[in-house]
């Protein structure tokens, strides 16, 4: 994880440019409270066309496919999708 502000600030950088790999450190930085995650979600851009949606529904209801239909159909698009999953059961949760 970034030390100083200067690494997280380039990290930052490169996940915006897109790159995979600093994008999962960012949000393991955020997920784990780590001492700069402040400061980094607060210099992330937040004007443009983002859009969040939230599926929840009972095990078996279709959450997956309905998710892997929406993603095609967005990638269809021209479209870039990120998908952050979260099992409430799951004893990683806090």
């Amino acid at each position: 994880m970034p030390n100083s502000e200067k690494d997280w600030v380039g990290l930052r950088e490169k996940a915006l440019a897109g790159d995979f790999r600093s994008i999962a450190r960012c949000i393991s930085m955020i997920e784990n409270g780590h001492p700069d995650h402040i400061a980094l979600l607060r210099s992330l851009p937040g004007d443009g066309p983002h859009r969040i949606i939230g599926v929840t529904g009972p095990p078996g209801a279709g959450k997956s496919t309905l998710v892997d239909g929406l993603i095609g159909e967005l990638v269809g698009w021209g479209g870039k999708v990120a998908v952050l999953c979260v099992d409430p059961s799951s004893p990683f949760n806090f």
